[in-house]
């Protein structure tokens, strides 16, 4: 099933490209596959940024509740009271986890093209009308091996995904009575998000052929582009009805 879903038409719409972009260069043919891939899942990626972008902002009032329920016997009205937290605000807890799930799949199948296709495993899977051009050259711009591990494109994909997540709101720590820091859970996740989630990229892709280290980088591009663009969307819809509100 994940070959005929996910691996076939993502192998499939790469060898087209390939075989149609001029040139026959495999870093346009990965952007161009990037950009659809992306605009496919934009509807939901948008929902993800919406709804991770609202529980940061949520994240003190959680944070109060937290604080105001501290005993064991009031973990059912402080749970209850989260719930109708949600509710009011009209934020999910759990839609912008369903999103990237859907994602993973296609990420899967993209390091999988990656892999059987520098070693000329995935040719007889190839639909019968995509003309099979045999063993793609994996030397992109004519000088970068997109079959083996590349650093500057693991850096280049660990700085994008640091520069995606400085652009969701921070939530600070609360101060306690003698200095010490609360470090709650949000807070540990937001440096987890900015700044350990970037060096494991930069691992992850030094393990890997570049030509996904290289889709990584893009993917995480448009990402930041869609951030920037749901973050102006919204900010002016609220100054529309801030506006609205002072008349």
């Amino acid at each position: 099933m994940f070959t005929t879903i996910f691996y076939q038409p993502v192998l499939n719409l790469l060898i087209w490209l390939y075989n149609v972009i001029p040139g026959h260069d495999l870093a346009l043919a990965i952007i161009a596959l990037t950009i659809i891939i992306k605009a496919v899942l934009w509807p939901l990626s948008a929902k993800a940024i919406k709804s991770q972008k609202a529980m940061q902002e949520l994240q003190p009032k959680i944070e109060a509740l937290k604080a105001k329920y501290t005993k064991p016997e009031e973990r059912e009205t402080m749970t209850k009271e989260m719930m109708a937290l949600y509710k009011e605000e009209k934020v999910n807890p759990f839609s912008s986890c369903l999103p990237l799930l859907i994602q993973l799949p296609f990420f899967w199948a993209i390091f999988k093209v990656f892999r059987d296709e520098f070693t000329g495993k995935a040719s007889g899977l190839i639909y019968p009308f995509i003309f099979n051009p045999g063993p793609l050259n994996v030397i992109a711009f004519g000088f970068l091996d997109f079959s083996k591990p590349n650093i500057v494109l693991a850096i280049l994909a660990g700085l994008a995904q640091f520069a995606q997540a400085k652009m969701l709101p921070q939530q600070k720590p609360m101060i306690k009575g003698d200095g010490a820091k609360d470090e709650s859970m949000a807070v540990i996740m937001n440096k987890q998000m900015t700044y350990i989630f970037p060096v494991l990229t930069v691992f992850i892709c030094l393990s890997l052929p570049s030509g996904l280290a290289f889709y990584w980088f893009i993917t995480t591009l448009l990402t930041i582009l869609q951030q920037w663009l749901v973050f102006k969307k919204q900010n002016s819809s609220t100054k529309v009805v801030e506006g609205e509100i002072v008349k």
